[in-house]
């Protein structure tokens, strides 16, 4: 390792940067690879947070997650390096580069927010289960696989638990596409007639986001023309179109609900910025209406925050729009609202925990329906821990405000639940503790810096894994 690169990783590892990223793949005399937090063999870790502090300062939004994992499957279409900037550094991308390290890949890691892909020498063969199952965002491979090599195994989606996880959009996309489709011992099996996916007309029964990428990329170089009809329009099947045809696709009406895509033969290589993260976005303007103060979000696209802006405002924020900065301020009582989650350019079901924390200090009665998943409410019996008061019925949940929440321990079920939790801890009286962190470590970038650095009393504490214990004592 010359001197240049001894200085590149102390300028990283000064920087935060989680240095077995760089190492991995890059470096193949130091063949790291990291333990994820919460596996067995590691420490587990929570959150500890003294709250009633008002938030004052700038914070920096990373990039989107759920642009990222669309994009970086739909490498593997792309013959030749491909650079993507503005890439967050969460739990779920470092999987996703993990698998595509082990279908043959060459990643390396450029500095803290770039990577380079190669996929030229990527081969056909099954995604490995373990990883697979460990991310909602694996069947995005399907898609690229079945467009790359007209074949694809991929473990059926895991993530967060929000109840059924259908397929069957995705499922009915490919077969439309030409494929023939199974699912067998964990596994989602298809394979394309002939070798190449087949242009065909498409009507999703529901404006599935998943569904829409997922054929997105399994169309792009099939022969002939799809159209997908009824399609989501959320900014990151935009952002996943704008990348597909910076490599040569030819993709029309991202954003609308109809997509045209024109099968090409081969994308090439070459360099693309993810957007900024919605939903990081929102999840800290919540944190501020919940505990009060004032704060620049800055690197943000403000047209696709207007949902939520509208929402805080009604509930008392103050939202300020300058560039691609957005300062929140909070300083009076807060106003009940009602809110109900649907696909964009609705409310968004993934901001519905970090709301709903935000209205249990609420004055009157707030009524939030979930208008996407069936259990997204398994956050509330924490939240009555703090002592919200909630009733749930369904998917409506009726909360009433209170005067005050008070500190209490924690446990994240899933990665915008956990955020929630963050913020109610953030605005509650006292000390609370949040377990399991590493769903929210899923989709947030340093959270704990970022929170730190605007006045939030919050840190990680080690908990040591008790089966650590049990296996040195057995050895």
């Amino acid at each position: 390792m010359d001197r240049w690169e001894m200085g590149s990783l102390a300028r990283l590892w000064s920087s935060g940067f989680p240095l077995y990223r760089f190492f991995r793949g890059s470096c193949p005399s130091f063949p790291i690879k990291p333990v994820l937090p919460g596996v067995r063999g590691a420490d587990l870790k929570k959150y500890v947070i003294h709250g009633g502090r008002p938030l004052y300062g700038k914070v920096e939004v990373s990039g989107a997650k759920n642009a990222a994992v669309g994009i970086i499957p739909a490498a593997l279409l792309v013959e030749g390096p491909c650079r993507i900037e503005n890439i967050p550094a969460i739990s779920d991308v470092d999987l996703l580069l993990d698998i595509l390290r082990d279908l043959g890949a060459r990643v390396r890691l450029i500095n803290r927010t770039t990577v380079e892909v190669d996929c030229t020498d990527a081969r056909r063969q099954a995604v490995p289960y373990d990883a697979g199952r460990k991310l909602r965002a694996s069947y995005y491979l399907m898609g690229a696989m079945l467009g790359r090599f007209g074949q694809a195994e991929v473990p059926l989606p895991g993530g967060c638990d929000f109840g059924s996880r259908p397929i069957d959009q995705h499922l009915k996309g490919f077969a439309a596409l030409g494929a023939e489709v199974k699912v067998e011992k964990g596994y989602m099996c298809a394979e394309a007639d002939g070798g190449r996916m087949k242009g065909s007309q498409i009507y999703l029964d529901v404006a599935s986001v998943g569904a829409t990428m997922n054929l997105m990329l399994a169309a792009v170089l099939a022969k002939g023309t799809t159209v997908i009809e009824n399609t989501a329009r959320e900014p990151h099947i935009v952002d996943l179109a704008n990348f597909l045809n910076s490599m040569g696709a030819d993709i029309t009406g991202a954003g609308t609900d109809m997509i045209k895509i024109r099968g090409v033969d081969k994308l090439r290589g070459g360099e693309y910025s993810i957007i900024p993260d919605q939903i990081e976005a929102g999840t800290y303007m919540a944190a501020v209406t919940a505990a009060g103060g004032e704060v620049r979000v800055c690197n943000v696209i403000p047209k696709h925050m207007e949902c939520i802006t509208a929402k805080l405002v009604e509930m008392g924020a103050e939202v300020e729009e300058e560039g691609d900065s957005l300062i929140v301020r909070r300083h009076g009582p807060l106003q009940r609202t009602n809110v109900k989650t649907m696909f964009y350019p609705g409310f968004p079901t993934d901001m519905h925990p970090q709301i709903a924390a935000v209205l249990c200090l609420a004055n009157g009665t707030s009524v939030i329906t979930e208008g996407v998943w069936d259990n997204r409410y398994r956050y509330t019996e924490e939240f009555r821990r703090l002592g919200a008061k909630i009733q749930v019925d369904g998917k409506i949940a009726i909360i009433e405000g209170v005067e005050k929440l008070t500190g209490a321990p924690m446990e994240a079920c899933d990665l915008r639940a956990g955020a929630g939790m963050i913020i109610a801890g953030l605005a509650a009286q006292g000390t609370s503790e949040i377990s399991n962190v590493k769903h929210i470590e899923r989709g947030y970038e340093d959270i704990i810096g970022k929170l730190s650095r605007i006045g939030a009393d919050i840190r990680v504490v080690e908990v040591p894994d008790p089966e650590r214990g049990k296996v040195s004592a057995a050895g």
